[in-house]
């Protein structure tokens, strides 16, 4: 028994293949109609709209709004957890190679076609800010896993240190990236971005601290 009060589920999950492809769509509703006209703005009625459902069926499965949005939440996070760590298991085998390759999985996690993922981030419900911290734990995690191997190419004095460091550089500009209205837009544009957030690392982690 432990002094931590029981979690609700998120939403109640789907025991039949019909009614978990109608979760799927109510999400991927929820996912587009939130990306264009932002979470604030996006309904129940709207959600069920798009996703060619009865309001009553997302009740039944949903206590409300909130609770719609933490599903939303847990599911964009996870596609996202899962793309990172696809993406470090096919890095070129070298620091330089795990640096570029989360610079860039890292990059487009955030800047890509849905641009409601920011705004998840910094919802305020208690659940949603626990999944979101999660998830910044995991991508952290899964760099240093990534990068352990050639900790021996680091010429800091204290290489794991340093990672960490490299780490919370590459996830706060990526983050910040997200949100600034004058991102750039195009494709080579955003790699260009990667190839300097990879470099800058790079460069720190192979340079001796000072003297």
């Amino acid at each position: 028994m432990t002094d931590e009060p029981d979690r609700q589920a998120h939403y109640r999950e789907p025991r039949q293949a019909r009614s978990a492809a109608t979760l799927a769509r109510v999400l991927r509703a929820a996912e587009e109609l939130v990306t264009a006209v932002g979470l604030d703005e996006m309904t129940i009625g709207g959600v069920a709209e798009r996703a060619g459902t009865s309001v009553g069926s997302i009740y039944r499965r949903f206590a409300g709004k909130e609770q719609l949005v933490a599903a939303l939440t847990e599911r964009m996070l996870e596609r996202r957890e899962a793309y990172l760590a696809e993406r470090l298991r096919a890095a070129e085998p070298s620091l330089s190679g795990v640096l570029d390759a989360y610079a860039h999985a890292l990059l487009r996690s955030f800047t890509d076609t849905s641009s409601v993922f920011p705004d998840l981030l910094r919802a305020r419900e208690v659940d949603v800010m626990d999944r979101g911290a999660r998830t910044i734990a995991e991508v952290h995690r899964l760099l240093l896993d990534a990068a352990a191997p050639y900790s021996a190419e680091i010429r800091r004095s204290n290489p794991e240190q340093a990672l960490d460091t490299a780490a919370r550089v590459l996830l706060g500009a990526c983050f910040h990236n997200s949100v600034r209205p004058d991102r750039p837009a195009d494709d080579a544009a955003q790699s260009r971005y990667a190839d300097e957030l990879s470099d800058m690392a790079l460069a720190y982690l192979l340079t001796p601290d000072r003297r």
